[in-house]
């Protein structure tokens, strides 16, 4: 039997995917191309490789210490339970981020096989997926490092190209080299030559046969992640597998992908190195045109997500998330609106919405970060409108969830409960509002909110006062160890 761990790379922004995708809520969470997050689809189709010979554990996750909550909610909502999740302080590329997966695979004196994908991609195709990836993860288990690759059906200038050798046989092919995303007449000629495949990003190796690679490769990479890893901290609660590398010794680790490190290293050396084509209808939606691709699309073109009317208009994409979006006559467009931002871009122009938000960041507007509407650990809440001195939310409290205690330095609170009931500490009493009461917490007060009931808490919170950011906020006790002193 076949001991096989999926690893699930969680990190990067999607910044080409703005405004839908933002630093605070990136794309492998949003729902682009069906009811699940590409996240959920992700591990739905890890956790599904076993079979009579293959074993698959509990997912490893990699992901940033501000998407812990909502990476182990979506897997709860999916049904799977995380075997651990490694939180990455600073982000250091992926090469780091396997290291981290392929020790924690074998603290418990196991040595699986990882299989490793990144959290953002598509598949249409399932069962080709799972038959492909067990075939690599048989191939795997014999110490080769196999690799996944795309059959290329356009000259495409966007992905790295795999050369596999002319006389290998499938389903696994011996890799020659790697190449560098080519110019389009060098794609063109890949296309037309044959034996080159697309680099998809997707990896199977064992544990071990990761870390004595990386060690031959890059030792500066191998050696600064284990002492990041040999501080490591684990939070106390079995409810919450958190495993936390030292942060001062992982900001040391060259940052470098898995590819540069190892992969294109190792075709020639000691480590065997193959390729398994897999033909599912793959795509990494790296940007709007991507999405546009594998969505269906009406008669004329046009791929439609909400409440979207066109009129004379061809070839579109309009994804609207809150309100009525009308076309007129328009062909090739992207348009993209949330309750705080619209885009429209010409579609052949997709990559070029970085630029926007490099400008975001530049002038630190908080669009570059969140939506309107912010999940949180329990629950979320929605600035509906604000003024100078003045901020209305919505909020929405999981049953048996509570915030923070905590105080504000520069604004007041009011309370209106308009579903569920609410349990406030507001000073030194303990309040139960229900439906239509509400409460008024005073500048500076001690407070917090929780709901002991069964169904969803929702309430309307009016804030008053001189600064109304959200870094005004002291806290004294959390569920979630967000506390500041």
């Amino acid at each position: 039997m076949i001991s096989a761990t999926p690893v699930i790379l969680c990190g990067g922004s999607g910044t080409r995917l703005w405004p839908l995708s933002r630093a605070g809520f990136p794309k492998q969470f949003l729902s682009l191309t069906g009811v699940e997050s590409l996240f959920q689809q992700a591990a739905q189709r890890l956790v599904a490789l076993g079979v009579d010979d293959i074993q698959v554990a509990k997912p490893i996750i990699v992901t940033g210490e501000e998407h812990r909550f909502l990476a182990a909610e979506q897997l709860r909502e999916a049904g799977i339970e995380l075997g651990v999740a490694l939180l990455e302080p600073v982000g250091r590329n992926t090469a780091p981020a396997l290291t981290l997966a392929a020790l924690a695979a074998l603290a418990n004196g196991q040595d699986p096989v990882l299989v490793v994908t990144p959290a953002d991609q598509t598949v249409v195709d399932t069962a080709a997926f799972t038959q492909a990836m067990q075939q690599a993860v048989r191939e795997a288990s014999h110490d080769s490092i196999v690799i996944l690759g795309i059959t290329p059906d356009r000259p495409e200038t966007g992905y790295g190209y795999i050369q596999v050798q002319a006389h290998s046989h499938q389903p696994a092919m011996v890799v020659q080299r790697f190449v560098e995303k080519p110019n389009a007449a060098t794609a063109q000629q890949y296309l037309n030559e044959g034996g080159y495949y697309w680099n998809a990003g997707m990896f199977v190796l064992k544990a071990s046969v990761w870390l004595k690679a990386l060690e031959q490769f890059r030792p500066d990479i191998y050696q600064a992640t284990r002492q990041a890893w040999g501080k490591c901290h684990t939070d106390a609660s079995p409810t919450t597998p958190f495993v936390r590398p030292s942060k001062a010794e992982f900001t040391a680790i060259p940052s470098e992908s898995i590819d540069y490190a190892v992969m294109e290293r190792c075709p020639g050396s000691a480590f065997a190195i193959k390729m398994v084509p897999l033909n599912a209808g793959w795509s990494d939606l790296g940007a709007w045109d991507a999405v546009w691709s594998v969505l269906p699309k009406d008669e004329n073109g046009n791929a439609h997500i909400g409440d979207v009317l066109t009129t004379d208009s061809r070839n579109t994409l309009v994804h609207a998330s809150s309100r009525l979006v009308s076309l007129v006559g328009v062909d090739n467009l992207v348009v993209v609106e949330t309750p705080d931002a619209v885009l429209v871009a010409d579609k052949t122009r997709s990559q070029d919405v970085k630029h926007i938000v490099n400008q975001l960041q530049a002038t630190r507007r908080e669009e570059h970060t969140l939506h309107r509407k912010v999940h949180r650990p329990w629950g979320w809440y929605d600035s509906i409108d604000e003024g100078g001195r003045f901020k209305v939310k919505r909020i929405q409290v999981k049953p048996g969830a509570s915030l923070s205690l905590q105080k504000h330095h520069h604004r007041a609170e009011h309370w209106i409960v308009v579903k569920g009931t609410a349990e406030i500490t507001n000073g030194d009493k303990v309040l139960l509002l229900t439906e239509n009461q509400s409460t008024y917490i005073p500048l500076g007060e001690v407070h917090r909110l929780a709901n002991p009931g069964t169904i969803p808490l929702e309430i309307i919170e009016v804030q008053s006062g001189s600064y109304l950011g959200e870094d005004d906020i002291v806290r004294f006790e959390d569920t979630y160890g967000r506390t500041n002193r």
